[in-house]
Protein backbone atom coordinates (compact mmCIF):
# COMPACT_ATOMS: atom_id res chain seq x y z
CA UNK A 1 0.00 0.00 0.00
CA UNK A 2 1.69 3.16 -0.43
CA UNK A 3 1.52 6.23 1.33
CA UNK A 4 -1.54 7.86 0.23
CA UNK A 5 -3.43 4.78 0.55
CA UNK A 6 -1.83 4.38 4.31
CA UNK A 7 -2.22 8.12 5.00
CA UNK A 8 -6.53 7.67 3.74
CA UNK A 9 -6.47 4.42 5.50
CA UNK A 10 -5.76 5.45 8.76
CA UNK A 11 -7.32 9.01 8.67
CA UNK A 12 -10.68 6.72 8.16
CA UNK A 13 -9.98 4.27 10.70
CA UNK A 14 -9.57 7.41 13.05
CA UNK A 15 -13.32 8.09 12.57
CA UNK A 16 -14.48 4.50 13.85
CA UNK A 17 -12.34 4.22 16.98
CA UNK A 18 -11.91 5.25 20.50
CA UNK A 19 -9.67 7.82 21.34
CA UNK A 20 -8.86 8.52 24.72
CA UNK A 21 -7.62 11.92 24.57
CA UNK A 22 -5.50 14.01 27.60
CA UNK A 23 -8.24 16.00 29.50
CA UNK A 24 -6.81 19.32 27.86
CA UNK A 25 -7.93 18.31 24.52
CA UNK A 26 -11.18 19.82 23.41
CA UNK A 27 -14.18 18.32 25.03
CA UNK A 28 -16.77 18.76 22.49
CA UNK A 29 -14.36 17.27 20.06
CA UNK A 30 -13.93 14.57 22.57
CA UNK A 31 -17.42 13.49 23.28
CA UNK A 32 -18.38 13.56 19.23
CA UNK A 33 -15.16 11.26 18.49
CA UNK A 34 -16.24 9.15 21.56
CA UNK A 35 -19.81 8.99 20.36
CA UNK A 36 -18.62 8.05 16.77
CA UNK A 37 -16.61 5.23 18.02
CA UNK A 38 -19.20 3.79 20.29
CA UNK A 39 -21.19 4.19 17.04
CA UNK A 40 -18.98 1.89 15.52
CA UNK A 41 -18.64 -0.70 18.13
CA UNK A 42 -22.42 -1.13 17.58
CA UNK A 43 -22.21 -1.12 13.97
CA UNK A 44 -20.99 -5.15 13.14
CA UNK A 45 -20.14 -5.49 9.91
CA UNK A 46 -19.08 -2.05 7.85
CA UNK A 47 -19.15 -1.39 4.33
CA UNK A 48 -17.54 1.68 3.22
CA UNK A 49 -17.25 3.36 -0.54
CA UNK A 50 -15.48 6.53 -1.29
CA UNK A 51 -14.55 8.57 -3.76
CA UNK A 52 -12.39 11.95 -3.88
CA UNK A 53 -8.98 12.34 -4.71
CA UNK A 54 -8.84 8.18 -4.96
CA UNK A 55 -12.03 5.77 -4.92
CA UNK A 56 -12.75 2.16 -3.65
CA UNK A 57 -13.77 0.34 -1.13
CA UNK A 58 -13.84 -0.66 2.47
CA UNK A 59 -15.19 -3.47 4.48
CA UNK A 60 -14.37 -3.79 8.05
CA UNK A 61 -15.47 -6.38 10.81
CA UNK A 62 -13.64 -6.50 14.52
CA UNK A 63 -10.15 -6.27 13.96
CA UNK A 64 -9.95 -7.35 10.29
CA UNK A 65 -10.32 -5.62 6.70
CA UNK A 66 -10.61 -5.82 3.11
CA UNK A 67 -9.93 -2.90 1.32
CA UNK A 68 -9.49 -2.07 -2.47
CA UNK A 69 -7.88 1.20 -3.97
CA UNK A 70 -6.04 2.08 -6.65
CA UNK A 71 -5.24 -1.06 -8.36
CA UNK A 72 -4.17 -2.64 -5.16
CA UNK A 73 -6.87 -5.05 -2.75
CA UNK A 74 -5.25 -5.46 0.50
CA UNK A 75 -6.82 -8.69 3.23
CA UNK A 76 -6.09 -8.50 6.75
CA UNK A 77 -7.84 -11.47 9.07
CA UNK A 78 -6.48 -9.96 12.35
CA UNK A 79 -2.79 -11.84 11.60
CA UNK A 80 -1.92 -11.93 8.52
CA UNK A 81 -2.14 -9.67 5.39
CA UNK A 82 -2.06 -9.74 1.52
CA UNK A 83 -1.62 -6.77 -0.33
CA UNK A 84 -2.66 -8.23 -4.44
CA UNK A 85 -1.14 -5.43 -6.65
CA UNK A 86 -3.44 -5.83 -9.80
CA UNK A 87 -0.49 -4.78 -12.56
CA UNK A 88 1.95 -6.47 -11.33
CA UNK A 89 -0.06 -9.90 -10.71
CA UNK A 90 1.77 -10.03 -7.38
CA UNK A 91 0.61 -10.79 -3.61
CA UNK A 92 2.29 -9.58 -1.10
CA UNK A 93 2.03 -11.68 2.16
CA UNK A 94 2.80 -10.35 5.67
CA UNK A 95 2.46 -10.20 9.21
CA UNK A 96 2.44 -6.36 10.18
CA UNK A 97 4.23 -5.58 13.38
CA UNK A 98 2.77 -3.39 16.01
CA UNK A 99 3.89 -0.47 14.23
CA UNK A 100 2.46 -0.84 10.79
CA UNK A 101 -0.87 -2.02 12.56
CA UNK A 102 -1.35 1.31 13.94
CA UNK A 103 -1.53 2.67 10.26
CA UNK A 104 -3.57 -0.27 9.17
CA UNK A 105 -5.79 -1.53 12.51
CA UNK A 106 -8.51 0.52 13.89
CA UNK A 107 -7.68 -1.20 17.33
CA UNK A 108 -4.38 -0.62 17.04
CA UNK A 109 -5.19 2.49 16.74
CA UNK A 110 -7.10 3.08 20.48
CA UNK A 111 -3.90 3.01 22.54
CA UNK A 112 -1.74 5.70 19.79
CA UNK A 113 -4.02 8.44 18.50
CA UNK A 114 -4.10 9.80 21.97
CA UNK A 115 -0.37 10.33 21.71
CA UNK A 116 0.15 11.38 17.60
CA UNK A 117 -2.79 14.00 17.43
CA UNK A 118 -4.45 17.09 19.06
CA UNK A 119 -8.45 17.85 18.34
CA UNK A 120 -10.29 20.68 18.32
CA UNK A 121 -14.09 21.20 17.31
CA UNK A 122 -14.20 22.83 13.93
CA UNK A 123 -18.40 23.74 14.67
CA UNK A 124 -21.34 22.70 12.65
CA UNK A 125 -21.47 23.14 8.87
CA UNK A 126 -23.52 22.03 6.22
CA UNK A 127 -21.14 20.64 3.23
CA UNK A 128 -23.42 19.05 0.09
CA UNK A 129 -26.72 19.33 1.74
CA UNK A 130 -25.40 17.43 4.63
CA UNK A 131 -25.14 18.87 8.23
CA UNK A 132 -22.43 17.60 10.43
CA UNK A 133 -19.69 18.41 12.83
CA UNK A 134 -16.02 19.01 11.48
CA UNK A 135 -13.04 17.52 13.86
CA UNK A 136 -9.41 19.25 13.39
CA UNK A 137 -6.64 16.91 13.92
CA UNK A 138 -3.09 18.27 14.30
CA UNK A 139 -0.05 16.08 14.85
CA UNK A 140 1.53 16.40 17.97
CA UNK A 141 5.22 15.54 16.10
CA UNK A 142 6.14 16.90 12.81
CA UNK A 143 5.41 14.11 9.60
CA UNK A 144 4.10 13.76 6.43
CA UNK A 145 0.56 14.72 7.58
CA UNK A 146 0.03 18.72 8.26
CA UNK A 147 -3.50 18.65 9.73
CA UNK A 148 -6.54 16.19 9.15
CA UNK A 149 -10.54 17.25 9.06
CA UNK A 150 -12.99 14.79 9.59
CA UNK A 151 -17.21 15.80 8.83
CA UNK A 152 -19.27 13.55 10.63
CA UNK A 153 -22.98 13.05 10.49
CA UNK A 154 -24.95 13.84 13.05
CA UNK A 155 -25.63 9.86 13.45
CA UNK A 156 -21.67 10.36 13.61
CA UNK A 157 -21.18 8.40 10.83
CA UNK A 158 -18.07 9.89 8.53
CA UNK A 159 -19.01 12.11 5.43
CA UNK A 160 -16.11 13.61 4.16
CA UNK A 161 -12.27 14.15 5.23
CA UNK A 162 -9.51 16.05 3.86
CA UNK A 163 -5.88 15.14 4.49
CA UNK A 164 -3.37 18.39 4.58
CA UNK A 165 0.11 17.26 3.45
CA UNK A 166 3.42 18.52 4.92
CA UNK A 167 4.53 18.89 0.90
CA UNK A 168 1.30 21.22 0.39
CA UNK A 169 -0.60 18.78 -1.16
CA UNK A 170 -4.31 18.24 -0.03
CA UNK A 171 -5.80 14.87 -0.16
CA UNK A 172 -10.22 14.93 0.11
CA UNK A 173 -11.83 11.59 0.49
CA UNK A 174 -15.83 11.80 0.33
CA UNK A 175 -17.98 8.72 1.66
CA UNK A 176 -20.51 7.80 -0.87
CA UNK A 177 -22.23 5.07 0.49
CA UNK A 178 -21.84 4.04 4.45
CA UNK A 179 -23.58 0.25 5.45
CA UNK A 180 -23.31 -1.25 8.87
CA UNK A 181 -24.67 -4.99 10.15
CA UNK A 182 -23.27 -6.41 7.05
CA UNK A 183 -22.63 -10.26 7.81
CA UNK A 184 -19.01 -10.91 6.42
CA UNK A 185 -17.44 -14.59 6.76
CA UNK A 186 -14.36 -15.26 7.28
CA UNK A 187 -12.88 -15.99 4.17
CA UNK A 188 -13.79 -12.08 3.25
CA UNK A 189 -10.97 -10.84 4.46
CA UNK A 190 -8.36 -13.67 3.70
CA UNK A 191 -6.84 -13.87 0.32
CA UNK A 192 -8.24 -16.67 -2.17
CA UNK A 193 -5.31 -17.82 -4.33
CA UNK A 194 -8.09 -19.84 -6.21
CA UNK A 195 -9.47 -16.37 -7.69
CA UNK A 196 -5.86 -15.35 -9.00
CA UNK A 197 -4.11 -18.09 -10.24
CA UNK A 198 -1.37 -16.40 -11.93
CA UNK A 199 -0.43 -13.89 -8.83
CA UNK A 200 3.24 -14.52 -7.96
CA UNK A 201 2.94 -14.72 -4.24
CA UNK A 202 5.87 -13.02 -2.31
CA UNK A 203 6.01 -14.35 1.51
CA UNK A 204 7.58 -12.06 3.30
CA UNK A 205 6.66 -13.29 6.85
Amino acid sequence: MNMMKRIFFSCLLALLVSVNLQANEDTRAQSILSKAATAYQKSGGISIRFGGSQQGTLALKGTCFYLECGGVKSWFDGTTQWSYVEQNEEVTVSTPSPDELQSINPYALINSYNRLFHCRYGGKHTIRGKEGNEIILTPRQKGDIESVVLFLSENYQPLYITVKLASGQTQEFRILDYQTGMSYTNDTFRFDAKKYPQAEVIDMR
